[in-house]
């Protein structure tokens, strides 16, 4: 999709008519370009129309070195949009959504060949947004973990909940929609990835001793959020989410959790002195696609081995989505030297000469 964002952090009233900021965006093609940059090798699969926006999104995708074999080209739907005003201080950041009639929200699943697009592959990775495109969506994201699962790849699923785009069912609230859709979906998930706020949006089950707008969270509570993922998806490994303590929309307080499922417990990342201490990010460039390159740091480390360890893991993807808010646009132009060198403790920013 295309992401149109006023320059400056200027507002649209303020911008218009004038020049604004196109990007290329969308959550898993967040996470794919990340991937690649951190030195994965990623295919991204969607449906777009056969147009010259499409060409330029899928040029701009080759020269980051994601495969964009998996696109399906359509003679139906349109390119998505989303229009985003950067929030400042005490002002907050805005999306509005432009994704009705999108072609891969009019796209089946049964119209995508997966026999050749998961050929090779070891791990899907799907989130909540795209299920709550349409109805077809949604079937089109049940059909892809499904046959994933069949085939024996690991899926993970970043819950993500839009309460905006949950509008295709009359008379089904946002939230009751997202709970029908995803519990449909998440038995044939590995790995669940949410925020501080998605299992209470999506699944009804919340933390305690938690003011999420107050940006005060008790963060051992969220061990007892991942235990009942689990107990009600069995089927799920591992629970990662991320705890975001919003102090204003450009001075913010970030980490993680991830809990294991086998050994029952949970890892904590940043840590200092063995005791969890979230980076303290005081001056945010861009926080939108933070969530995602989070993903794409934690499905990275995941299938590297000498970063797979769950303790490593976390740590590694903490350090990735920290780096993030610091580049304009959803992708995170970081490498797997710079997310390392952050785990190591380097954290001053100085030039590097």
């Amino acid at each position: 999709m295309g992401r149109i964002c006023p320059e400056n952090f200027q507002r649209f009233r303020q911008s218009m008519p004038g020049k604004l900021d196109m990007t290329f965006a969308g959550a898993e093609a967040n996470v794919a370009a990340s991937i690649s940059m951190l030195g994965g090798d990623v295919k991204f699969i969607t449906a777009l129309p056969d147009n010259e926006m499409t060409e330029a999104c899928m040029q701009v995708l080759k020269g980051i070195d994601v495969d964009p074999s998996g696109i399906k080209l359509t003679d139906y739907g349109r390119f998505g949009l989303y229009f985003v005003e950067r929030g400042a201080n005490q002002r907050p950041s805005k999306v509005m959504y432009d994704r009705d009639y999108s072609a891969v929200s009019m796209t089946k699943g049964e119209a995508y060949d997966w026999d050749t697009l998961l050929k090779g592959a070891g791990w899907l990775h799907t989130t909540g947004i795209t299920p709550a495109l349409s109805e077809v969506s949604a079937q089109a994201t049940e059909v892809a973990v499904r046959t994933a699962k069949a085939k024996g790849l690991t899926v993970s699923c970043d819950l993500n909940f839009r309460k905006k785009l949950w509008q295709w069912q009359t008379g089904t609230s946002a939230n009751q929609l997202a709970e029908k859709t995803m519990r449909a979906i998440l038995p044939f998930v590995d790995v669940v990835i949410a925020n501080e706020e998605d299992a209470h949006d999506v699944l009804g089950i919340s933390a305690e001793n938690t003011d999420i707008e107050g940006g005060q969270l008790d963060v051992t509570k969220y061990t007892d959020v991942a235990k009942e993922i689990v107990k009600q998806f069995p089927n799920v490994k591992k629970v990662a989410i991320t705890l975001r303590e919003s102090l204003s929309a450009t001075h913010n307080n970030w980490g993680a959790m991830l809990y294991d499922a086998k050994t029952k417990k949970a890892h904590f990342a940043p840590l200092k002195d063995g005791e969890y201490a979230p980076y303290e990010i005081k001056n945010i460039i861009d926080r939108v696609g933070g969530g995602d390159s989070f993903g794409a740091g934690l499905v990275f480390a995941l299938n590297t081995p000498e970063l797979a360890r769950s303790e490593d893991a976390i740590r590694f993807a903490v350090a990735s989505s920290c780096l993030c808010h610091s580049i304009n646009g959803d992708f995170n132009y970081v490498n797997r030297t710079e997310v390392e060198s952050l785990m190591g403790g380097s954290a001053s920013g100085r030039v590097v000469r």
